[in-house]
């Protein structure tokens, strides 16, 4: 299979935990920039991924799209990055739990929030979250348990919870607690998060029109 890695992505979109993910691992990679009303929804695009959302990664013949799903593929792809636990180590478990958690929970929860919808009494049993309170209590025990996830090993599952706790804190779906707020910290200073960061501001600032005077 060829080496060659294609990102699709926009620079304000779920493309950017995608970009921290390909900046960690190191391999180069071709950017193709994606505008939300015309070419993401391309016939050539919808090829790639019928949803017609960013991001999507191309990997030599292999497709993939849905963040969790790239970020899980990227960290197996590419073991020498040290980006998930092997098959078979007992932090496998708990990397998997925690990835999957974000992708599910969180992602529903937040979202829901973001929205106005809130599920109250019996209704909370037929939510793969239960409430909005469950989620959030239970991210705070994960992320004060230790530096990361998985306790001393920072894993992809850290990038996707990161990354998810950075715009949903910005943005007022997740509320600010301190040990959301000193992981995030800690995170942010990883030189791939800041490379990411500034790759993708750049570009939001090059799409930008310039300033009236």
């Amino acid at each position: 299979m060829s080496d060659d890695l294609v990102f699709y992505t926009h620079p304000m979109s779920r493309g950017r935990i995608v970009r921290w993910m390909l900046e960690e691992i190191g391999c180069p990679y071709r950017t193709e920039l994606l505008d939300y009303t015309t070419t993401m929804k391309s016939p050539d695009y919808l090829a790639i991924n019928p949803m017609g959302k960013v991001p999507a990664l191309r990997h030599g013949d292999t497709v993939i799209t849905e963040t969790a799903a790239i970020c899980a593929y990227l960290a197996d792809a590419f073991p020498e990055a040290g980006l998930a636990p092997a098959l078979g180590e007992k932090l496998r478990g708990p990397y998997y739990r925690w990835l999957f958690f974000v992708a599910g929970p969180v992602e529903a929860a937040a979202s829901n929030k973001a929205v106005g919808f809130t599920v109250a009494g019996e209704h909370q049993r037929m939510m793969g979250y239960g409430s909005y309170d469950d989620v959030i209590h239970a991210l705070e025990g994960a992320v004060s348990a230790g530096p990361y996830l998985l306790g001393e090993g920072f894993s992809a599952a850290d990038i996707y919870l990161g990354s998810h706790l950075f715009w949903g804190m910005g943005f007022g779906t997740i509320e600010k607690r301190p040990a959301f707020e000193r992981y995030c910290a800690r995170l942010g200073e990883r030189p791939a998060a800041k490379r990411a960061t500034a790759i993708d501001e750049a570009l939001v600032a090059a799409a930008s029109p310039p300033a009236q005077a």
